[in-house]
């Protein structure tokens, strides 16, 4: 039976009108509580969100079905979607929520939905929260749901997480990147986990005002980043998208690597160090046809998923892969975190 609610990621939409609107939000947050409660016998759930202005009103909406269904909930308050992923998997939250729309303007919003695996809920589960969904969509919302206080030890956890994933021996000390935030989730955490790893970071799109996230900015408009490589004398150029589950670079001269210039790095640097699983990369069917050629001629194969980074992980799953990701900037690395998350190449 095909979805009305849920896309490929998550339910998106104009805030304030279906699917978004506050009967549907409320009734969300009530059907996910109820899955969880019967699945797990517990339910205590993560929220987190970008900076569009939207953003708190339906995480207080969604946290009020949540609680009137019996779930607790946590408040991550701005992180970035991989953030969620990752502390959901490593405490002891049943699910995970990220309130964004990815690349979108502010105009636009979604819900996404993480298991405590750290992954999207399968398509079964989905059909099961929207039937729950549809059944008490009349019901009407709290007029003032509460308002929520971010917890900040959340933000902590996670940067030691991404600290602890650098590579043995690499050092930033005195390396210069220019980091474009796009006025979204990473604009705290991005400078603050590079100032922390050595790095002299000059940072762009840090100043969000609900409204400019993505716009003119981030990895859909480089053309900033690259202007200012040669100015700012700076050795990367790092891009992220509004919930910085996407990440594109630029080198010192103002050349763009994509996703597919990501995943040829890696899968060398992952191959060289006997980590690389069956010698085999995920991609799309949108990877260039020369990555596959240049892998091939290294011994390694290029598998091709259908577009979207759902995809990329059931093939990854399916086939015991470590590596895989779209050339938009999604990087999956399987052993880390199922969600797609930025990366700084070795």
């Amino acid at each position: 039976m095909p979805k009305e609610l849920f896309g490929t990621d998550g339910i998106r939409g104009v805030p304030g009108t279906p699917p978004l609107d506050d009967p549907t939000l409320f009734a969300t947050g009530r059907a996910l509580a109820a899955y969880l409660l019967r699945e797990h016998s517990a339910a205590h759930v993560l929220i987190g969100m970008d900076t569009r202005e939207s953003g708190p009103h339906i995480a207080a909406l969604l946290a009020a079905g949540l609680a009137q269904a019996g779930a607790s909930v946590a408040f991550a308050g701005v992180i970035t979607t991989p953030g969620v992923a990752c502390l959901v998997r490593q405490n002891d939250f049943q699910a995970g929520v990220v309130i964004s729309a990815s690349h979108n303007p502010y105009q636009d919003n979604g819900v996404k939905l993480f298991s405590h695996a750290g992954m999207k809920f399968p398509d079964s589960v989905e059909e099961t929260l929207e039937a729950d969904i549809f059944k008490h969509r009349s019901d009407p919302p709290p007029k003032n749901p509460p308002h929520l206080v971010a917890d900040a030890s959340l933000d902590a956890e996670y940067l030691d997480f991404l600290r602890s994933r650098v590579l043995p021996g690499a050092k930033l000390s005195g390396f210069r990147i220019l980091l474009d935030c796009a006025n979204g989730a990473a604009y705290k955490l991005g400078p603050e986990l590079f100032h922390s790893l050595g790095a002299k970071v000059v940072s762009m799109g840090v100043f969000p005002d609900g409204r400019n996230i993505n716009a003119g900015c981030g990895s859909l408009h480089l053309d900033g980043l690259q202007k200012r490589m040669l100015s700012e004398r700076a050795q990367l150029g790092v891009a992220f998208d509004g919930d910085a589950d996407r990440a594109l670079f630029v080198c010192e001269t103002g050349k763009i690597v994509n996703g597919d210039g990501v995943l040829l790095a890696v899968a060398r640097h992952l191959k060289s160090q006997n980590k690389l699983k069956g010698d085999r990369v995920v991609a799309t069917s949108m990877s260039n046809l020369g990555l596959e050629r240049v892998l091939a001629g290294e011994g390694i194969t290029l598998a091709r998923a259908s577009v979207g980074d759902r995809y990329v992980l059931e093939e990854m799953l399916r086939s015991g892969n470590v590596i895989g990701g779209e050339q938009s900037g999604h990087v999956i690395f399987l052993e880390d975190s199922p969600a797609a998350t930025a990366y700084l190449p070795p």
